[in-house]
């Protein structure tokens, strides 16, 4: 890694949550947080079980952070040069489907914990042999059950026409919330 500034290379990291977004920036060779900055980000949940997030207000939070510890790493008299990677976590099975050319999304993001695939669970099971909830477990690492984000683009595909049309088209990418970002930001 390259020397950098008095704290020698930095590294900052997206903590994209189901609350809020954060960006902390990383001493690489301590560990030491020099600074961050958090950002609340409002649930919807326009059915019971049914649990969204707006991407834009994802994607604003998330500019807000970075641009807010970029801003300390100014105040505190550190080159934001000397960042060299930036890692991003995320709420993992979340769900956005966008158009790859703008990288509007097309739907609000299904959040992890929606229940909303329940009935798609149960047909999917039904075609298992004894409703084995983990036949897929060792491809993907993952059991069939409401948290999966394959089942949760299905739904898409199913009740939302845009998708549905977007799907026909071949014109719409699908990844988790941390895809989306890499794609709309870097």
């Amino acid at each position: 890694m390259a020397v950098g500034g008095r704290f020698g290379p930095l590294i900052g990291a997206i903590d994209e949550g189901t609350s809020s977004a954060r960006f902390l920036v990383f001493a690489a060779n301590t560990g030491e947080v020099l600074t961050y900055h958090q950002v609340e980000i409002l649930q919807h949940c326009p059915r019971e079980g049914w649990v969204e997030q707006d991407p834009m207000d994802i994607l604003s939070a998330v500019r807000d952070c970075m641009d807010k510890a970029v801003d300390n790493l100014h105040k505190l008299d550190i080159d934001p040069a000397d960042i060299k990677a930036i890692g991003i976590t995320n709420q993992r099975e979340s769900t956005i489907i966008w158009d790859p050319k703008s990288g509007k999304p097309l739907n609000n993001a299904i959040l992890w914990l929606d229940v909303r695939t329940t009935d798609t669970v149960d047909q999917v099971l039904a075609q298992v042999r004894d409703h084995n909830q983990n036949y897929l477990k060792p491809l993907c690492g993952l059991p069939v059950s409401t948290y999966f984000s394959a089942l949760k683009v299905r739904w898409l595909m199913d009740n939302v026409p845009q998708v549905k049309q977007a799907m026909k088209e071949k014109s719409c990418y699908f990844g988790t919330v941390d895809t989306w970002l890499i794609w709309v930001i870097f």
